[in-house]
């Protein structure tokens, strides 16, 4: 099958470490947006040791790689353990949580871009 070029989507989105600049959207977490379109969104997190999310869902697809680090994770009604190299998809609308067992570095990618997350 071959793509079709979508007009609203542009070929190529390069962003150098010096445009991705890391912002704290709530205590004991760092983010910064990477490369993205419309629909899709790279983003690093850093979280630090004793951080806990809030549970929460959103409407996107989220691909979750630990780079580094330890945390638990509940998704839905399951709960598990993640560390470096792991990775999984939650499925957009599920209820999910996170917390750092020790400090982490995590990569999502969201489908669609996360609007609420660009400044």
């Amino acid at each position: 099958m071959i793509h079709e070029q979508k007009k609203d989507v542009p070929s190529l989105v390069r962003v150098s470490p010096q445009e991705a600049v890391f912002f704290s959207p709530e205590p004991g977490l760092k983010r910064r947006i990477l490369a993205h379109n419309p629909n899709m969104m790279l983003v690093e997190h850093h979280m630090e040791l004793g951080w806990a999310g809030a549970r929460h869902s959103h409407p996107h697809d989220q691909l979750v790689y630990v780079i580094s680090g330890h945390l638990r994770f509940s998704c839905g009604d399951e709960q598990f353990e993640a560390r470096a190299g792991d990775s999984f998809v939650v499925r957009g609308g599920v209820e999910h949580q996170a917390w750092a067992f020790e400090p982490s570095v995590v990569l999502d990618v969201f489908t669609p871009a996360r609007e609420d997350y660009k400044p």
